[in-house]
């Protein structure tokens, strides 16, 4: 039988209809497709008016709204879970998935901080350790010359501490628990304990005693001595005081290259490799059985601003037909005007309310509604109890 150009009134069965038949095999999509068709082609005007459009017309334009809703909604997904996702398996599909937040972009901030702290606290580069071998009678020294050229062969290297100073105070200060000294002798007398048998040989100071010693220990050494310190610009290093004695002097440093280049992860060639930009975040087409009754409604719509579209573009062929003793004017292009206005708007209207659920916004919600709480509560008067 040939097929007419002319809504017959009804549709066959969905099964290989469709052009890409992506939800052909879904017991809700089969249920649906073929109403759609009935109630868009009533919409055109159907039965009082000819609708040039065959059933699977309207089967293309409802699998096409299906998709389109199901390719904003996922677009939406991805911006707002995408700081979340980045360097997770590409394996997975997270169609129709709650995605929790999680601190991984923050601790990965925080390791970089950590690495530019001016005392390393952590970080995610290695620290590494050198040395170089001081001579008496100099004072300056290219760590890239002595230590990089030879150890990181070449590598521009980036001095984070020097380890060259005095002895600790601490190390030169007598033994807090022992009795030398004409002041601490006194003390032990003071206290009655100097007749004691067998005599008391030590008095434990408190620990402020040894702090202040300590300071003044090393206040001597600023003032009254070469105090040991070093000038370091450009990885070249100049030791004070000039050294009287062949020594080491040890230092952490960072290869520069480790610091500025990221940790690449991607798909490659393999079958599943790490989230890395928007194109690879694996949201995949919904399904169609799990659409609620509002997205489903939005379909409807855009699948009749497209069936509009379809039916504008074939009445536009033929601008007008002749009839006896006059002629018709088709209205192609006044229904292609509106199909493209309606799906404008129906799309601006999906994503404002995608826009409304997002987690920003529903993280203020969340506030101005403990806050109203808030207010309501201080409001309740407060007991006031008696003992």
């Amino acid at each position: 039988m040939a097929q007419t150009a002319i809504w017959p009134g009804s549709g066959s069965a969905v099964s290989e209809s469709t052009p890409f038949g992506t939800f052909d095999n879904q017991s809700s999509y089969q249920t649906d497709a073929p109403k759609f068709a009935i109630w868009a082609a009533r919409r055109l005007g159907y039965p009082i008016m000819d609708v040039e459009l065959q059933d699977t017309s309207f089967y293309a334009c409802f699998e096409e709204a299906t998709l389109e809703y199901s390719s904003q909604v996922n677009q939406y997904n991805i911006l707002d879970n995408l700081l979340q996702l980045r360097g997770q398996s590409t394996g997975s599909d997270l169609t129709h998935k709650n995605v929790t937040p999680t601190l991984g972009r923050t601790v990965q901030l925080s390791n970089q901080y950590g690495t530019e702290a001016s005392l390393p606290v952590g970080g995610n580069v290695d620290l590494k350790k050198g040395s170089i071998t001081v001579n008496s009678g100099s004072q300056e020294y290219d760590l890239n010359a002595l230590y990089a050229a030879v150890s990181e062969s070449g590598k521009a290297i980036e001095i984070r501490r020097v380890y060259h100073g005095a002895t600790p105070a601490i190390q030169r200060y007598f033994d807090p628990y022992a009795t030398t000294g004409y002041g601490t002798q006194n003390l032990i007398e003071g206290f009655g304990f100097g007749s004691y048998s067998p005599a008391v040989s030590f008095t434990m100071m408190p620990i402020f005693e040894d702090l202040l010693r300590v300071q003044a220990i090393e206040l001597n050494d600023e003032i009254r001595k070469s105090a040991y310190s070093f000038h370091l610009v450009n990885n070249k290093l100049r030791i004070f005081p000039d050294p009287s004695d062949t020594f080491k002097v040890w230092f952490d440093y960072y290869l520069t290259e480790d610091k500025n280049s990221g940790v690449i992860e991607g798909v490659g060639t393999s079958a599943t490799g790490s989230i890395s930009d928007f194109s690879n975040v694996p949201y995949n087409t919904m399904s169609y059985n799990h659409i609620n009754d509002p997205g489903k409604t939005w379909i409807r719509k855009y699948g009749l601003a497209l069936s509009k579209e379809i039916l504008g573009a074939v009445r536009s062929k033929y601008g007008t037909i002749p009839i006896p003793n006059s002629e018709v004017t088709m209205d192609g292009d006044a229904l292609r005007t509106e199909a493209a206005t309606e799906k404008e708007q129906l799309i601006t209207q999906l994503r404002e309310t995608l826009e409304q659920t997002s987690r920003r916004s529903l993280t203020e919600k969340d506030q101005e509604e403990s806050e109203f709480l808030q207010q309501k509560l201080n409001k309740v008067p407060i007991p006031i109890f008696i003992g």
